[in-house]
Formats: structure tokens, sequence, C-alpha cells
């Protein structure tokens, strides 16, 4: 099965393709769609909507998984977040994607068997399951790469999803 996994964002979306076989997991393609702060909000919400469509196009990923929103002190960016995270969610629903969310302790849960992992480990750990040579760069997309890892370990236990 191939799998997207999305670390939501508007300046950087973290996002990484891999494929599953069983407790396998193999990197396909990662990175971060990035905009641009001097472009108003819905240029750059349009911006991240194609090129998550372009990379759905692209690889065919059966499933997105996402990490839900942790609370922010900052009303504003959660708001703005919770847009952008809105907006990849339609980029995959209209693409036919099966949509699954997973809390940030669901996710270290899964990667580093420890619900209140540091952030080095959990990318120590993608590092590790994924046999990268480096721990990807900026954090978002080790992230997106642990959301993805996360659901594919999930796989045989779907009553855990979220949505559906």
């Amino acid at each position: 099965m191939i799998i997207l996994g999305i670390d939501p964002g508007v300046a950087i979306v973290g996002y990484s393709i891999i494929e599953t076989n069983g407790n396998h997991f193999k990197a396909l393609e990662y990175g971060a769609i990035t905009t641009d702060s001097k472009l108003n909000f819905p240029e750059r919400i349009k911006i991240i909507y194609d090129q998550l469509t372009d990379i759905i196009d692209t690889y065919n990923p059966e499933d997105l998984a996402i990490e839900e929103l942790f609370f922010n002190k900052n009303v504003k960016t959660a708001i703005k977040v919770g847009q952008a995270r809105g907006v990849e969610i339609l980029a995959a629903v209209n693409r036919g994607l099966n949509i699954y969310e997973y809390t940030p302790l669901q996710i270290k849960q899964a990667t580093v068997g420890y619900g209140r992992a540091e952030k080095h480990q959990v990318q120590e750990m993608v590092k590790m399951l994924l046999n990268l040579k480096e721990i990807p760069k900026p954090d978002d997309v080790a992230d997106a790469l642990a959301v993805a890892i996360c659901h594919g370990s999930s796989l045989k236990f779907k009553d855990n999803f979220l949505m559906k």
C-alpha cells in the first residue's frame, strides 16, 4: 500500500510517500511544500493545494495520514494552520484517498514505542525504520514520514482510525 503522510502547515507542509508491506516501510518520496509569507493567504493555500494534488497524481497513494492539530497559544496561527489543513485534506478527498488522522501521541507511540518521546527520538527512528542516510530536514518532513509510518503500523487496527 502507498501512503501519503502530511505534517500540516502554511509556511511549510511536510509530505511523505511511503510504501508499506506488512511491517516493512520504504520511502518513495518526501519533502516540503513551502509558501512565501509575502503572498496573501488565499494564494498560499492554492499553492499548497496545487502542489499536493500534483504529488497525489504522481504517486497515486491510497490513503492520507495527517497529523491532528495540537492546541496553539497563538489563536490566529492555529486558525490559519487549521484552514490550510482543510485544504490539504480536500486535495486528498478530491483525488479519492481515504483520510486518517493521528494525534502526536499516537505518532510517537507508533514510531518510537513511547507516546512522550522527544522529537529527536522520533527523527532517529524514522531514519532507522526507512533506512535513510540522514534525518530528513526540515523537521516537518521527518514528521510527515512519522505520520505515514504511524498509519502503516496501524493498518491492522482499523477500528482505531479517527476518520474514514
